[in-house]
């Protein structure tokens, strides 16, 4: 059977199942549209919330990134991860002892400030929108690679399936429909490395086969990478790190504490029915991540491994003919995500890390975990399902980021303060509603993506860790932190990052090349844009500290919401 059938049979299948689920778990009240009803059991939960902040960024791009980073790219491992510890000890069970909807709900309440909640709806829009453009872009590329149609084609129809069972389910579908997802997204992340694994190593867990020699070898896979990307001119793979350790650093506390304010991953935890289960979901959603996280670094190290082997074949003295060059080359070619460029004219492939007898021109990082199978010549049903697997990961995160940003307009807007006395069926009509916008507003963004946005999700990690994650840090720990310190403190912190990111034009470029160029010199402390949410999250603290010293102190009702969301 040929691929395209294959991948047409398969993803045409899930589809389908979460089309079933959106029609089984449609929504009937405001409470099941926005957090399930609040029945959801811990390890579904645990489930949804791993597919729900597991993006295509996780999916596709983490690998890939490092693929050609090596160790570098541990940031992003530690990042992630490492705030959903952070996540789960400070900020879930107390927001799930609080017990309302949304993020937004609770800033506007715990300060007693309209004002504040209207703060927390732009900042929340803001790294909300962000973020999805990304999902956006990984849709119509996946689509446009193993369905074979163009790009615009892809995303729109990757709209209508979230169309269909975010707008019909609301929380309650999107819960279920994530549970599936995250079971399409993990076996189709697993399968074939662990194929991959066992060819390189003959080891099944590529965990272990990542630390394991080669087959008929003793020498070890990381230390035969490292010798084949140091002849090619790169850094050694296991120890380089093209970043300062200031830089590293913050990049990692930034993507830290934008994972523990992003939004939709935080309102997971309003679904589940008490704060003790609030604790288990978060213990159970780190267990789903780590089956994936724990597998990246070798879907990285075997990709780079097999993509040299290639096209800069190990073990042979003979260059790799253009003419000769293998299916998966021409198909990716297609896409523009990998090119070729003969520039002395002898028909030969060259790949080396000097850019004057460099004749792979481009190698698009993010193609390498859709690339993997058939680079190390796997079944075609394998193939197709990694399509379905990366399309799961990017609908998934793009309807919990959706329902976020339709919560935050219908619930916190127009219920919470423009039409306060709006009956439930109203509001859930207008939640509805506001859903379809946002659909379509970010379908026309991942269509006519804006710069700033278009190169990396990193950036929205930055923007929630700027301005949500201080003031809901503070809201929580603090008995004197008032409304007057989180607003302004939201809009500095907010407004810092965002000034520091468009005054160096072209983020995309810088996003994409930051690891392999030289450190910019007007970059301030040499820490580049995406990881300067870091430093917007101290402006916001510092700011409002500083204005809450010199304004009104906190009311006595909001200490008693404190300490009521403190009391175990």
């Amino acid at each position: 059977m040929s691929l395209q059938l294959l991948t047409y049979l398969i993803v045409g299948a899930t589809f389908a199942l979460y089309i079933g689920i959106a029609i089984w778990a449609r929504a009937g009240s405001t409470s099941e549209f926005y957090v399930a009803g609040g029945h959801i059991n811990p390890v579904a939960n645990g489930m949804a919330t791993a597919a729900d902040w597991m993006s295509a960024a996780s999916f596709i791009s983490m690998a890939g990134m490092i693929a050609f980073l090596g160790y570098g790219g541990s940031i992003f491992l530690m990042g992630w991860t490492g705030g959903f510890v952070l996540l789960a000890m400070c900020l879930a069970p107390y927001l799930r002892k609080y017990g309302k909807f949304t993020v937004p709900e609770f800033i506007g309440e715990r300060y007693y400030s309209r004002t504040a909640r209207i703060v927390a709806v732009i900042c929340l829009i803001v790294a909300s929108v962000t973020y999805v453009i990304g999902q956006m872009k990984g849709i119509g590329v996946a689509f446009s690679r193993f369905l074979e149609v163009d790009y615009s084609t892809g995303l729109l129809t990757g709209m209508l399936i979230v169309f269909v069972y975010a707008v019909m389910g609301g929380m309650k579908g999107i819960t279920y429909t994530q549970i599936a997802q995250y079971c399409v997204l993990i076996f189709a992340y697993t399968v074939p490395v662990v194929f991959i694994s066992l060819q390189l190593t003959g080891n099944p867990l590529p965990q272990i086969g990542l630390g394991s020699t080669l087959v008929g070898q003793d020498t070890y896979l990381l230390d035969k990478l490292d010798q084949i990307v140091v002849d090619l001119g790169f850094d050694q793979y296991t120890t380089s790190a093209k970043l300062s350790t200031l830089n590293m650093f913050a990049y990692t506390l930034s993507l830290m504490i934008g994972t523990a304010g992003l939004p939709h991953v935080i309102i997971r935890f309003f679904t589940v029915p008490s704060v003790k289960a609030a604790r288990s979901s978060a213990g159970w959603a780190l267990v789903f991540i780590a089956i994936l996280y724990t597998t990246a670094p070798a879907v990285g190290a075997m990709a780079r491994f097999n993509l040299i082997d290639t096209v800069s074949p190990i073990d042979s003295s003979e260059q790799l003919a253009y003419d000769e060059r293998p299916q998966w080359f021409k198909n990716w070619e297609t896409t523009g995500l990998l090119k070729h460029e003969d520039k002395n004219g002898d028909g030969l492939i060259q790949y080396s890390a000097d850019t004057d007898t460099n004749e792979m021109v481009r190698v698009d990082r993010d193609i390498m975990v859709l690339a993997n199978p058939e680079i190390a010549g796997l079944p075609n049903w394998v193939i197709a399902l990694i399509a379905a697997g990366g399309l799961a990961a990017a609908l998934s995160t793009a309807a919990g980021l959706l329902l976020a940003i339709s919560s935050a307009i219908s619930h916190d807007l127009l219920k919470g303060v423009f039409k306060p006395d709006i009956t439930e069926k109203q509001e859930l009509n207008a939640s509805r509603v506001a859903m379809a916008v946002a659909i379509v507003g970010a379908g026309y963004l991942g269509l006519n993506p804006p710069d700033f946005a278009a190169g990396t999700v990193a950036l929205a990690f930055g923007l929630a860790a700027s301005s949500l994650f201080p003031a809901l840090m503070m809201g929580i720990f603090s008995l004197r932190m008032n409304s007057a310190g989180a607003i302004a403190g939201m809009v500095a912190g907010l407004g810092v990052t965002l000034l520091y990111v468009f005054q160096h034009k072209g983020i995309m470029f810088v996003a994409s090349t930051s690891f392999l160029g030289d450190m910019q010199p007007n970059w301030f402390l040499g820490i580049e844009p995406n990881a300067f949410g870091a430093v917007g999250a101290l402006v916001n603290f510092m700011v409002a500290v500083i204005v809450c010293r010199f304004t009104q102190p906190i009311t006595e009702q909001a200490k008693q919401l404190v300490l009521t969301i403190r009391t175990p």
